[in-house]
């Protein structure tokens, strides 16, 4: 593009912004808006001023917003063709998710808004395309040797890399971010899962596959912010331009893709014997990635980038925020201690030994108090969908054709009327039944991992892991937080981390 051509377009956006802030931005006092329960509707630009107002802390915004409307569902929409439904109502999401699955895809406005980053990937992708890859997962995930693989894998980092590191932070004194810390674990480990390829970011010594580790997380950040545009079509206008955040997003994309992409080649190369047992060789020897004989590079960049977000984001936030509640809730801490150590008794173990599945899986507390921790900050906190037909969701509210519908995950761990009174306290025992096992909860009514045909595979493996690395923690040191009882702040990306990162210091703990 030449000079001139720049400024005409710089030029007519100016101009375009001028005009709409003239005409259509609301002023309070030539503009009567309209009160319906939970949004302040303004003529022609409905909830935007609200939204401008409140995109900063939206998760809390919406948590304020919902419990006001009668069946915790609202109706939303402002200018740029943005109209839907945002619900926190668990008939709702089963109608969504399940009763009505096939009426409401992730949609091509959500797909697009993704698609530079995770291209046609499973959880970018709908249809056919999305049906063979859950089929292909599903299949795989429910392996044994599959599950072998990440105890290893896990036990690995764990020993070798996170405890020494904890370790030396004891010793030193040294303020750690334990956020920045199990993202980084979290990021060795799926990678390991995805590619089996260490890219050793844990134990500070990558090079190229640190770069890689901050470019994917960049290009989580900057994508997930287009969806908080006033204007939704402003990151096509910066794309096009190639300015801004949009710029950053094309390198930090084309550093992920150059990454992914010659793991691949070079994997794809091997004789099938030499692969190992990763997704990435599942994949690869599958039939349904071949196109003409051969398997599409894209299409496996696509479905390893996929897994790495998930395997990546939801643990350590997860984690993250299940550290910050222990902080101040020494009973629960104190409860879970008393469960491992009688676990450890029962098998014959000491504390600080690498647990094995039969123990984790007898972890019943510790397994209901991280469930508690993201039923308060749950990992994805929104999800969205869109309404192919016009339809009336099970609390009556109309939704239609061509809508999209949210449900908020975040706002609904915080209604009283499906969590009761004390909804907002962190309680464990919510999930203890009366034989002092850890029940399952109605996926609907807490839709953590989703529901439906798009429920999470990776659900029990994430459960191994998180419990793996909380008893390793645990058992060996005690996390003190300065300043725990302040909330800290949410930072949005396409999964719900902490902005500012947790700041710990670590005291090695006595064992009686």
């Amino acid at each position: 593009m030449d000079l001139f051509s720049l400024q005409s377009v710089l030029l007519f956006l100016s101009i375009s912004l001028y005009f709409y802030f003239s005409f259509f931005h609301p002023h309070p006092h030539h503009i009567k808006p309209a009160k319906t329960p939970g949004f302040t509707l303004y003529p022609v630009v409905g909830a935007l001023p609200d939204f401008l107002r409140n995109r900063h802390r939206f998760l809390d915004w919406m948590a304020d917003v919902l419990p006001s409307a009668p069946a915790n569902s609202v109706v939303f929409w402002r200018p740029g063709g943005v109209r839907g439904v945002i619900t926190a109502n668990p008939a709702v999401v089963e109608h969504v998710l399940k009763s009505r699955f096939e009426n409401y895809p992730k949609g091509d406005k959500f797909i697009a808004l993704l698609r530079d980053f995770l291209g046609k990937g499973i959880f970018n992708s709908d249809g056919e395309l999305w049906r063979v890859q859950r089929k292909t997962a599903s299949y795989e995930f429910n392996t044994r040797s599959l599950r072998q693989f990440v105890m290893r894998s896990v036990t690995v980092e764990m020993e070798t890399r996170l405890v020494p590191i904890l370790s030396r932070a004891q010793e030193t004194g040294r303020v750690l971010d334990l956020q920045d810390v199990l993202e980084r674990f979290a990021f060795d480990n799926i990678c390991k899962l995805a590619f089996n390829v260490d890219p050793g970011c844990l134990a500070g010594d990558g090079t190229g596959e640190g770069e890689f580790m901050r470019a994917f997380e960049d290009a989580a950040m900057i994508s997930s912010k287009r969806f908080m545009y006033a204007c939704p079509l402003m990151y096509r206008v910066k794309r096009w331009l190639n300015v801004g955040s949009e710029r950053r997003l094309r390198e930090s994309i084309a550093t992920v893709h150059e990454f992914a992409e010659d793991i691949i080649r070079s994997r794809m190369e091997e004789n099938r014997e030499a692969r190992d047992e990763d997704l990435l060789s599942r994949f690869i020897g599958h039939e349904i990635v071949h196109e003409n004989g051969s398997a599409s590079t894209e299409y496996l960049r696509d479905i390893v980038i996929s897994f790495i977000l998930a395997g990546r984001d939801t643990t350590s936030s997860a984690l993250t925020w299940f550290f910050w509640l222990l902080s101040f809730n020494p009973v629960v801490e104190r409860k879970i201690l008393s469960e491992l150590e009688k676990l450890r008794k029962q098998n014959g173990r000491s504390f600080g030994d690498p647990c094995g599945m039969e123990e984790l899986r007898d972890m019943h507390y510790l397994h209901a108090a991280i469930s508690e921790a993201m039923r308060l900050y749950p990992p994805v906190p929104v999800d969205t969908k869109s309404c192919l037909e016009d339809d009336v969701l099970p609390d009556g509210t109309f939704v239609g054709k061509g809508w999209f519908i949210t449900y908020n995950t975040h706002a609904m761990g915080r209604m009283e009327s499906i969590w009761g009174e004390n909804c907002h306290e962190f309680v464990p025992e919510r999930w203890i039944d009366e034989g002092g096992l850890c029940r399952a909860e109605s996926p609907f009514k807490y839709p953590v991992f989703h529901a439906g045909p798009r429920m999470c595979l990776g659900k029990d493996m994430a459960y191994i892991q998180m419990k793996s690395i909380a008893a390793s923690v645990l058992e060996r040191f005690e996390i003190d937080v300065p300043g725990r009882g302040t909330s800290p702040e949410h930072l949005l990306s396409l999964t719900l981390r902490m902005k500012g990162g947790l700041l710990v210091r670590v005291r090695k703990r006595c064992v009686d």
